[in-house]
């Protein structure tokens, strides 16, 4: 990289730094001063116990109201418990009122207050709740993200047995059943789920599906010993939550092989989601109901399932304009009280320290920024010198090696033959011209290699040049890359890796047909190089600098390349660059 450019870089960045410093300076009082309460302490630990008490009540609109009144004045360092207490009540609030966004963002905004403070235990919960949250709208591979974030943080063996307990659960989800079933199994033999039947009998309900629809005979064994261990334990909303789950999975697992017991468990589902008032469960039902039924019942049915649907979704969307407004209130209150009781004290307290600090920083940038431009000129002389001495010898071999010897060749044909035969004039000048060509190609070999907005269309150049009357090169696919989210060092080892494979093509393979693709899979770049040669001895590989310094280059740059030759048939060539 240019010194100068890179030096540039650096005082830019330390203008923004100091920038933000002297903003920050202006933020940290503010945020001091907003933790201070509006409300006196009786009155949050009021509004504290009405959130509690509602939300035990299931008076869920309430509990918000009273959580988020009081979201900013609970000082989450000298009060943690009842700040976390107070956030989990307003997210799970939202939650079950189906604001699913919203609790995101107040799960979030308590993670981003819990990392500060390192609240292991904390940080546990409110990224298994941030996981449950994504499981529910089926972002499936942000809850096993965010499932391992919180296995981070375990601090007993029961929450690391329920942590995998859910992860298993949520590949089952994703129908990867054999990853899940690796993940369960163990589970039955752990000392914390088989001393809790309500966790046991989600272990064997998940293992159950899973072998039921991997076609293992022990399915039943497992859904049933499920159903049994649900149907004998106390009833709570989570236990009728998950016989739901119970009569869903038996339904699948008897719908081909007995129909009619299959419809019975579509009947205990729908009376046990009409039981405890849950309205997705009823639906689910109500949606097999119209699977299999005929006539009136279908018209019923179906009408049943438009009532409750445009319901919850009526429900659901004033639940969340109710919340977003609460919060917007709420934030726009207290921050009108701030700005009207607490600017004059905080432009006092700025101007005191401000000018010194920046002061300081200014000098201690300057020095900063004096020695690292200073190593960087030392760094850069040297990378100078090595690069210009690697590149001599290249030169020097590449002359001597290949320049020399057409050279020699076309004296000892001058001197040997009858220069004024048209014959002889015909191949000095086939010679000449292959020297021509052969100092051209040393010249592009070693030409600077532009990896800014123009690398694409310089790649492509490059490409077609090699091509010819009797080379054809196809080129699939090079316009789709963006090829400004590659690096530099990236673009120019695809660039001479290539050039590479066309000098070696075009010099050994004798190819009629070059195809060249590239594209994006899974993050990473994928180059394919096909030609119709007759290929090359894998076991000269070794002798062959030319693909030897492809190998060295794409190892260099953590990439991958395999080549599948068959000699007389051609050579393809699979590179992998992690874009």
């Amino acid at each position: 990289m240019n010194t100068l450019k890179l030096f540039s870089k650096i005082a830019i960045i330390n203008i923004l730094f100091l920038a933000f410093f002297i903003n920050s300076c202006e933020k940290k009082k503010e945020t001091t001063i907003i933790s201070k309460p509006i409300f006196n302490k009786q009155q949050v630990d009021k509004y504290y116990q009405l959130a509690n008490k509602y939300y035990d009540n299931s008076k869920y609109d309430s509990a918000f109201y009273y959580a988020n009144k009081i979201r900013l004045e609970i000082n989450p360092i000298s009060d943690l418990d009842k700040y976390a207490t107070n956030m989990f009540i307003l997210a799970a609030s939202q939650q079950i009122q189906g604001d699913y966004a919203g609790a995101e963002n107040s799960i979030v905004e308590s993670l981003n207050i819990l990392y500060k403070i390192k609240s292991h235990r904390y940080l546990y919960k409110f990224n298994s709740m941030l996981a449950g949250n994504y499981n529910y709208i089926r972002e499936f591979d942000n809850a096993l993200h965010s499932y391992h974030t919180a296995s981070k943080y375990k601090i007993n063996n029961q929450q690391d047995a329920m942590n995998k307990l859910n992860i298993g659960h949520v590949y089952k989800e994703k129908r990867e059943f054999k990853k899940a079933l690796q993940i369960l199994t163990p589970l039955l033999n752990n000392k914390e789920i088989k001393r809790n039947r309500y966790y046991l009998s989600g272990v064997l309900n998940d293992i159950g599906y899973c072998n039921m629809k991997l076609g293992k005979a022990n399915a039943l064994s497992y859904l049933s010993k499920s159903l049994k261990l649900n149907s004998n334990l106390d009833s709570t909303a989570d236990n009728d939550y998950d016989l739901t789950a119970n009569y869903y999975n038996l339904y699948e697992y008897y719908i081909n092989s007995n129909p009619q017991k299959a419809l019975n468990y579509i009947h205990l589902l729908y009376q046990k989601a009409t039981e405890y008032n849950n309205p997705d469960d009823r639906l689910i039902a109500l949606s097999l109901f119209i699977k299999h039924c005929k006539g009136e019942e279908l018209k019923k049915y179906s009408l049943d399932y438009i009532r409750i649907n445009d319901s919850i979704n009526q429900a659901r969307q004033k639940a969340k304009n109710y919340f977003a407004k609460l919060k917007y209130d709420s934030k726009k209150e207290k921050e009108e009280n701030l700005k009207l009781k607490k600017e004059k004290e905080l432009q006092q307290q700025l101007e005191a320290n401000k000018n010194i600090l920046v002061a300081f920083i200014i000098i201690l940038l300057i020095l900063i920024t004096a020695f690292i431009y200073y190593y960087l000129v030392q760094k850069n002389k040297k990378e100078k010198i090595q690069t210009s001495y690697n590149t001599e010898i290249r030169i020097a071999k590449k002359l001597h090696d290949e320049l020399a010897n057409e050279i020699y060749q076309t004296i000892n044909f001058a001197e040997t033959h009858d220069l004024s035969s048209p014959e002889a004039t015909e191949k000095l000048l086939e010679n000449l011209d292959a020297i021509y060509s052969t100092t051209r190609n040393i010249s592009r070999e070693n030409n600077f290699i532009e990896t800014g907005e123009l690398y694409e269309t310089h790649l492509k150049e490059m490409i077609t040049s090699f091509s010819g009357n009797t080379v054809n090169i196809i080129i699939n696919n090079l316009e789709e890359i963006n090829w400004n989210k590659i690096n530099s060092l990236k673009k120019i080892t695809i660039y001479r890796v290539i050039q590479e494979l066309l000098v070696n093509m075009k010099k050994h393979s004798n190819s009629t047909l070059v195809l060249i693709s590239f594209k994006n899979q899974n993050n990473n770049l994928l180059i394919n190089y096909y030609d119709n040669g007759v290929g090359f001895d894998f076991n000269l590989i070794n002798k062959k600098s030319g693909l030897q310094n492809i190998i060295s280059r794409i190892t260099t740059i953590n990439g991958t390349i395999t080549f599948d030759n068959n000699q007389n048939k051609g050579v393809k060539t699979n590179i992998v660059i992690p874009s």
